[in-house]
């Protein structure tokens, strides 16, 4: 292809790919602009609520596993007879 065609086709291209971004929703996190974004997903009272129940049973896991190492460690130190 020639360049006289190929630069300014290229030029083109990279400069509606910079509107695009500029004007795309971000993934899950803040709402972009104007008429384009909408309520992320991870600020919905359904979804913050299952995030919050899931940290406290991972929290009530590693407390429970903690525990069993203790009581392990303690057995293995001063066995019961």
């Amino acid at each position: 292809m020639l360049d006289r065609l190929y630069m300014p086709l290229l030029g083109l291209a990279t400069v509606l790919i910079i509107a695009l971004a500029m004007v795309w929703p971000q993934g899950l996190g803040d709402r972009s602009p104007g008429p384009f974004g909408h309520e992320p997903v991870q600020r919905t009272a359904e979804v913050q609520a299952k995030m919050r129940r899931a940290a406290e049973e991972s929290q009530s896991r590693i407390n429970q596993a903690r525990e069993a190492v203790r009581d392990l460690q303690s057995q293995a130190i001063a066995p019961s007879q």
